[in-house]
């Protein structure tokens, strides 16, 4: 009985506009809405963290306005990055998924605070980190968990792994260290010379801070003026390694000299989107590059080999999760501004985690690619042609 006066009552919420979650059912026939969507504060103002600037007169703004709309938005792609990510962490320790896999659970403000500030039409480009950008830039969760486990249904078709995967304008996660910095200055060049207004947010860790080829392309962008937001993430660890043990200078946002720069926290969504929108205008008004450190945290080890807790305490990560966890700090804003109920929240958890399992589903039971295919996609837009393989007699087909 219950359970069809549950079903009266969606069905009622969705005809008169009546938020699902925050219902109640009463026993016998009678069924009662206790809140509706005009009982919720629509838009709400929140003080923000002020930014650390370098060469620059003013920063980003110290409030950020939030809707509803917007705040639900981003609570559902950081709760799915974080449900996927630990799904892929389940599915390497049961070596499912093989070689190396970065996890970006604890650093999702940063992806959804970044996407929220750029338009689909601008670039992006990342370090090997990637499975967070990967899904805000269009990639569902079947597709990335796929490309994971090698399948078919992946989005490089089972050939990138971890490190490599892309979509339109996501020219992917790069495995070696700080390479895509010069990679996303070429982008903002493109964009430049085609006079696009487009941008290119060019992403980086810590660990690759002190690349000599950061530099270079620091001094190109800044020459030729390009529209390039160059981002270091900043987790405070590189390979096993503190970012005070690696780095003579740990103000990142200092290092590129002559370039602007602005410290960000980046465990806050809204810092990030607006820190993001400032440095997008800075670089779309012709004043060429700038330079963004988010100071943030991830919970797992560098990658699936690296337990995380050889060069850091266990207390550490649990007094960020409980201080600083992006996820709950967005949670926690919404319900104390009656923005939204725990319902609602308790509701988009469990379809997030419906979604995460049965694409874990699908990428345990697609087929892997057939060896015939092992040498498809070397080039774009080329005739087929043959391809030695391990044996000078054995040659496969290459199709574009």
């Amino acid at each position: 009985m219950k359970t069809m006066l549950a079903i009266i009552s969606n069905a009622l919420c969705r005809i008169t506009g009546r938020t699902v979650g925050a219902q109640t059912v009463s026993e016998g026939a009678r069924v009662v809405v206790s809140r509706s969507f005009a009982d919720f504060t629509p838009q709400a103002s929140f003080d923000i963290k002020k930014c650390d600037v370098h060469r620059l007169e003013e920063g980003p703004p110290l409030k950020a306005e939030l809707t509803r709309e917007q705040g639900l938005q981003y609570y559902r792609i950081m709760q799915t990055v974080r449900r996927m990510e630990l799904k892929a962490d389940q599915l390497y320790k049961q070596k499912i998924i093989r070689g190396f896999c970065h996890l970006y659970d604890g650093q999702e403000a940063c992806a959804a605070g970044i996407e929220a500030a750029i338009n689909p039409s601008d670039h992006l480009i990342t370090a090997y980190r990637a499975h967070g950008y990967t899904y805000t830039r269009g990639v569902s969760v079947k597709e990335i968990l796929a490309e994971l486990t090698g399948r078919k249904g992946g989005v490089a078709k089972g050939k990138g792994g971890s490190m490599h995967m892309y979509a339109p304008r996501f020219y992917g996660g790069n495995g070696i260290v700080g390479a895509q910095v010069p990679l996303g200055a070429g982008i903002a060049l493109a964009c430049q010379y085609q006079g696009n207004d487009q941008v290119c947010v060019t992403l980086y860790g810590d660990g690759a801070a002190n690349q000599g080829q950061l530099f270079e392309s620091f001094n190109m962008a800044a020459l030729w003026k390009l529209p390039c937001i160059f981002i270091c993430e900043n987790n405070q660890y590189g390979m096993g390694t503190s970012m005070e043990r690696a780095s003579a200078s740990t103000d990142y946002y200092k290092r590129g000299d002559f370039v602007p720069g602005i410290r960000v926290d980046g465990m806050d969504v809204l810092c990030v989107r607006e820190a993001t929108k400032f440095a997008a205008d800075h670089c779309r008004s012709g004043k060429g590059p700038i330079i963004m450190e988010l100071q943030t945290y991830r919970y797992h080890g560098h990658s699936m080999s690296d337990p995380g807790v050889s060069y850091r305490t266990r207390e550490e990560i649990q007094e960020v999760r409980s201080k600083s966890d992006p996820i709950s700090m967005l949670k926690e804003r919404m319900l104390s501004n009656n923005m939204a109920s725990i319902e609602e929240f308790k509701e988009i958890d469990v379809a997030i985690r419906k979604e995460v399992e049965d694409a874990a589903q699908f990428a345990t039971s697609d087929p892997e690619p057939p060896l015939e295919e092992l040498c498809n996609h070397i080039f774009h837009n080329n005739p087929p042609l043959e391809v030695r393989g391990t044996n000078p007699w054995v040659t496969l087909k290459s199709v574009s």
